[in-house]
């Protein structure tokens, strides 16, 4: 049902509850009050009425068509557009779901138009019908309701995000590799928070600076402050999370570098250790390459060889060869080869 809820509040107390929007407008030209009208993503023949009977600024609905909207603050002669994207913490998948909803304020009305689950506005009019003292102040009191609630369902938010920053940091120093992805999906989350905090401030600001042009009464103007209080808070909340996450990622790419650093390190022990053993094997192949170098030519058996009939020969063969050996030592030994 696009319809959630639909009801004429005369002096706070709920007087009719109209099947139709047709059946709304009609009770509340009859009794005067204030009609509240609560849609859930409605279709354009029941946004098209509202603007109709409202005459709502055709800018305004058609942001309320479209959706996708920044959260703002809009002033159409005596009409104001509040669009709010309130939030939820899903614990079993650990993530944040955005919502966004978009509310009318009238002299005499209120027109909310939800487009995701949250807010839960069944909460708010449930909770204001239980203060008609409340209520009957008009449709600034039902807009402050709804803040006031969007900024409730903020808080298990905030906690969430910070129990999540908290894993992440007892994580940092486990060396997983998982680390920077939930870092960064995090920090789009936290980014994503921001956007719809940040200009909460801004829309609770202006709504006080409006309180005495137009008439707003002093006990709403206290309750607003009061919200303004837990939005600042909030919004600290948000940019401490991110500076948190900044941080977080900094030190994940250090401990990163370092552990880089520390391998490289090893590689060229590793790779200057079979560098000196290639360097030992090098010599000792030298070494004994002398000496088999002199047996192979004197152990050739030709008949026309110089030195075959010396007497000395064999005894110089092996001189020859020991003292090759022992000079190709010496060399080596001395260039640290061995």
């Amino acid at each position: 049902m696009t319809i959630v809820d639909n009801a004429v509040y005369v002096d706070g107390r709920r007087t009719d509850n109209p099947e139709s929007l047709d059946c709304t407008y009609e009770t509340l030209r009859e009794r005067g009050g204030m009609a509240w009208i609560g849609l859930y993503r409605p279709d354009l023949d029941e946004i098209s009425s509202v603007a109709r009977e409202f005459e709502l600024h055709h800018l305004a609905v058609d942001d309320a068509i479209a959706a996708h909207q920044r959260p703002k603050l809009e002033r159409y002669d005596n009409t104001l557009f509040v669009v709010l994207r309130p939030a939820r913490y899903l614990d079993d998948v650990e993530k944040v779901e955005f919502g966004e909803v978009h509310i009318f304020v009238g002299p005499d009305f209120v027109v909310t138009i939800r487009h995701a689950e949250s807010p839960d506005l069944s909460r708010v009019r449930h909770r204001l019908e239980r203060s008609p003292h409340l209520l009957k102040l008009g449709p600034e009191a039902v807009l402050y309701a709804i803040l006031d609630q969007v900024v409730d369902e903020y808080l298990p938010v905030a906690a969430g995000l910070e129990n999540d920053l908290d894993e992440i940091e007892d994580q940092l120093f486990t060396g997983k590799e998982a680390v920077a992805r939930r870092i960064y999906e995090l920090s789009r989350e936290v980014i994503a928070f921001q956007r719809a905090t940040h200009p909460l401030v801004d829309i609770l600001e202006a709504l006080q600076r409006g309180s005495d042009k137009y008439n707003v009464d002093l006990e709403l103007q206290r309750h607003l402050r009061d919200v303004l209080d837990h939005s600042l808070r909030l919004v600290e909340k948000a940019d401490s999370f991110r500076a948190h996450l900044e941080t977080a990622l900094t030190v994940h790419a250090t401990l990163v570098g370092q552990q880089q650093s520390e391998e490289m390190r090893h590689l060229t022990e590793a790779s200057l250790a079979q560098s000196e053993e290639v360097k030992k094997i090098s010599a000792w192949a030298a070494i004994l390459f002398a000496p088999t170098l002199v047996g192979t030519i004197y152990g050739m058996n030709f008949d026309h060889m110089p030195e075959l009939h010396w007497t000395v020969g064999y005894p110089l063969a092996l001189v020859l060869m020991l003292a090759t050996s022992v000079t190709l030592f010496r060399v080596f030994k001395r260039q640290h080869w061995l």
